[in-house]
């Protein structure tokens, strides 16, 4: 990665997850990342002797060629940059490419979405560029994000509102549905210890599996399905009972709160 990368909010959830992803992974040196805290101390990142820590937003904007945002949407008022000359890479969900051309100033422009998975090189961050971002920029934003997981461009804003719903919060949906049936192997008399056991190997053996496989999802329902066994009987019958449905009206009321959570004077 070129030049010094700098994130606004990098004591936090996402922005660590961030540094230290990229950290991790080598693809920026600890000399050539800012991170700003209102604390001025960034704990989770003594193990790499050579970040640079300040308090001051204003500082790391003028030392960084790169400057990410990540700070709660309710306070994206209150960055306070002036970063003209700068690529901005916004992670606060809800923020839009014209909110912050108004808060920085700035023209080359991302928005994304990430998750606290890039700690571990699992996130999965789709973004959207304005028409100022170069091919050089796009590098950049590809090297960070791919650095932290997988990563695509998308076409439009209203993509990534869909996609905060959806992919931003890990385990967040998966959790819910582990939850689920937990707690139903726990009301038939399964030990809580034992139930959760079980539930964590299950998941974590069905999203190698997902993440491995050639066949889509689809495809590995529906081979379940023709196999006409006993998953096959608990997929027609959730599927009776509405489960599709239940989760399109969960990831659209996400997806309206992620719309609208970033509003605010500029």
């Amino acid at each position: 990665m070129k030049g010094k990368i700098g994130i606004i909010g990098g004591n936090g959830q996402l922005g660590g997850a961030i540094a230290r992803g990229m950290l991790t992974a080598g693809a920026v040196a600890p000399e050539n990342l800012w991170i700003s805290a209102r604390s001025g101390v960034a704990p989770a990142l003594a193990d790499w002797q050579g970040v640079t820590v300040t308090a001051d937003n204003t500082e790391l904007a003028a030392a960084c060629d790169t400057v990410v945002l990540s700070v709660p949407p309710a306070l994206a008022g209150k960055i306070g940059i002036s970063a003209r000359d700068r690529l901005v890479i916004s992670v606060m969900a809800g923020v839009t490419l014209q909110r912050l051309a108004a808060l920085t100033g700035a023209a080359r422009i991302v928005r994304a979405m990430s998750s606290p998975a890039a700690a571990r090189g699992l996130a999965y961050s789709p973004w959207v560029a304005s028409a100022e971002v170069s091919p050089e920029d796009r590098a950049t934003v590809r090297s960070v994000f791919e650095a932290v997981g997988l990563t695509d461009e998308v076409p439009s804003e209203d993509q990534i509102d869909q996609f905060t719903a959806m992919t931003g919060p890990v385990p967040g949906f998966v959790a819910l549905f582990a939850d689920a049936m937990i707690r139903h192997a726990t009301d038939r008399g399964i030990a809580v210890a034992v139930a959760e056991r079980a539930m964590r190997q299950l998941f974590l053996a069905s999203g190698t599996i997902l993440s491995e496989e050639s066949a889509s999802p689809a495809d590995q329902v529906q081979a379940m399905v023709d196999y006409a066994g006993t998953t096959a009987a608990g997929i027609v019958a959730m599927r009776d009972a509405g489960i599709a449905r239940a989760i399109s009206q969960g990831l659209d009321a996400a997806a309206a709160r992620a719309a609208s959570i970033g509003e605010g004077e500029a």
